[in-house]
């Protein structure tokens, strides 16, 4: 529950209509190093899904996945290749850049008890005034309707909010966020894994 990446899945399983049969894996215990995860995922990470024998790992892989096999439509990751690509292009800033800003700066402040590193806290700011300028004038991350991409950046999002960074400091991020909340399916399962 406290994991981004799985909020994600979780929201867009339920975006798409699926149930989930979630399984909690204990990290710090190493659940997800046994043999028999290894054997679903040798890379060890989560969110992994496995829908009738197919094993999928990465979060936003799993979103576009799911979308793709079982959207009513293809709202949320449509087939045209110029929007398909800004979806691309934002899931991609999300892993790489808006995520990893977060991991990077408090990851080992919670795991490691590591001090604080303000350049760190930079590439956050870097991150979230990119992603503001993104949503200049747009409702939505990629486009004008929901798609995968919001989902992923609101899971990243709502983790900033829980860990008390300030994201009312970005208008156009803050606008975005509130519309989001409201309309993603399955935002308050997502708020109740960043609360635990």
């Amino acid at each position: 529950p406290g994991s981004s990446p799985c909020r994600s899945v979780i929201m867009g399983a339920k975006a798409v209509g699926v149930e989930l049969n979630k399984k909690l894996l204990n990290l710090q215990a190493g659940e997800h190093l046994t043999p028999e995860f290894l054997k679903i995922n040798p890379q060890h990470t989560i969110p992994t899904l496995v829908d009738n024998g197919f094993a999928l790992w990465e979060s936003r892989a799993i979103l576009v996945y799911l979308a793709e096999k079982y959207g009513k439509t293809d709202s949320l990751y449509p087939k045209c290749p110029k929007k398909r690509a800004l979806i691309n292009q934002r899931l991609y800033f999300d892993m790489g850049t808006l995520y990893q800003s977060f991991a990077n700066y408090y990851y080992p402040q919670l795991f490691a008890k590591a001090p604080a590193d303000p350049e760190a806290f930079k590439k956050i700011e870097a991150a979230f005034e990119f992603l503001n300028t993104f949503l200049e004038g747009q409702t939505y991350v990629a486009g004008d309707s929901l798609t995968v991409a919001d989902i992923a950046i609101l899971a990243t999002v709502s983790s900033f909010e829980v860990a008390k960074f300030d994201i009312s400091k970005y208008t156009n991020v803050n606008k975005w966020y509130e519309n989001a909340k409201k309309v993603t399916p399955g935002w308050d399962e997502n708020w109740a894994g960043c609360l635990e």
